[in-house]
């Protein structure tokens, strides 16, 4: 295993880039529910990081082994984006209007929704697994797993900011959270078609 300074900075860089759009939805999150829990916190910021560590993986698996279709299947990573952050973020966009007049508080995130915002937030990264090509198994996990600790505290500290936002804006949480969602779909979706 040829582990150096280099690869340690290039797997804190591509946490940190891969990170990012599971930071705004984990700041979505902790909008829409201000008194989360610390080990729910954590689960949120673990099924993203598990996520990130998995995506890398698959993508390298892939490129040793199915590499023609894997490519083909690329164009399609900006349109399931949209769609699975579109839904999830329509869906609390909704609610929030419903119970804008201060009623009752919204639902939390359901498991089932994480793991949609999960798969959404790192299909991107499957293409790091093909930056990875090169690196033998042992090399790639490694590199997963730095990618995964670097988004789990990423999301952590998501969840602190939309969380405490998320108390000072009461009813309005759950709304500027699904318009959180709803641009990262987008910018996501845009990223991808036009780069």
């Amino acid at each position: 295993m040829n582990i150096n300074a280099l690869f340690l900075i290039n797997a804190v860089g591509f946490g940190i880039g891969l990170a990012m759009d599971a930071f705004s939805v984990s700041m979505a999150n902790g909008l829409a529910e201000p008194k989360m829990k610390k080990n729910r916190m954590s689960l949120i910021a673990g099924v993203f990081a598990g996520f990130q560590i998995g995506m890398p993986l698959i993508g390298w698996i892939c490129i040793h082994t199915i590499a023609a279709m894997f490519e083909s299947f690329q164009k399609f990573i900006p349109w399931i984006a949209l769609i699975l952050l579109g839904y999830i973020g329509g869906k609390m966009l909704i609610e929030g209007i419903r119970n804008a007049d201060g009623g009752e508080e919204p639902p939390a995130v359901s498991f089932k929704e994480l793991i949609v915002q999960g798969i959404a937030t790192s299909i991107d990264a499957l293409s790091v697994g093909f930056t990875i090509a090169e690196y033998n198994f042992a090399e790639a996990l490694l590199e997963a797993l730095i990618i995964g600790v670097v988004t789990f505290f990423i999301c952590i500290g998501g969840l602190m900011i939309g969380k405490k936002f998320g108390t000072k804006l009461a009813n309005k949480a759950s709304i500027l959270g699904g318009i959180i969602l709803l641009a990262i779909g987008l910018e996501i979706f845009i990223s991808g078609i036009i780069g």
